[in-house]
């Protein structure tokens, strides 16, 4: 049976949502919040769980809602960080991961799918909803960083980073290989046009 599955902008109405789909299990427990790539590294570190998402939520009150929140039934279901490149800090100034033009390219970092969830095309739902909200929003171009796993089986924990063969299911194209591995793996530089 296919789940029937909304995706959304991540605006702040919906930020109830996000924070079930991203909070870690136990509450004085560490996440990321998709913040790390977005905040330098000093003010990463001093973010905690509800002023974590606060400030990820900052994004969606200031105008460009962070990414796309995926729900089944009304149940919070999955994630997708989809923005400009320019918004990501780290991206801005990586040492491994090139910008290969003057595109003004939306980045996508991170894909979470909660556990009930997976394993059922949540994750290229995800993708389908931020490809159309990066489109929507007039974004010339998405980028995506996903490991190659050869084969492999890609460990949950680190999966949200995507692999290739997801992104190309979806229209993406390899365009460099990167110096950045995720799980010891190689990842690519991806995009697709979005006429």
């Amino acid at each position: 049976m296919e789940l029937d599955v909304e995706v959304h902008p991540a605006t702040a109405d919906r930020f109830e949502a996000v924070g079930a789909i991203l909070a870690p299990k136990s509450a004085d427990g560490r996440a990321c919040w998709c913040l790390s790539y977005r905040l330098p590294n000093a003010e990463f570190r001093e973010m905690h769980g509800p002023a974590a998402l606060a400030r990820l939520r900052r994004f969606a009150d200031e105008g460009t809602p962070p990414g796309v929140v995926a729900t089944v039934d009304g149940e919070p279901a999955g994630w997708c960080s989809v923005a400009p490149r320019t918004s990501h800090h780290r991206l801005t100034h990586s040492r491994t991961i090139p910008v290969v033009d003057d595109v003004p390219v939306w980045s996508i970092v991170c894909i979470v799918v909660r556990p009930q969830f997976r394993r059922q095309g949540m994750a290229r739902r995800l993708l389908e909803g931020a490809i159309d909200y990066a489109r929507a929003a007039g974004a010339p171009m998405l980028e995506a960083y996903p490991v190659d796993p050869e084969g492999a089986r890609v460990s949950p924990a680190l999966a949200y980073v995507g692999t290739t063969g997801l992104f190309a299911s979806v229209g993406f194209e390899r365009i460099v290989a990167t110096d950045s591995k995720s799980a010891g793996l190689q990842r690519w530089l991806m995009r697709r046009e979005l006429p």
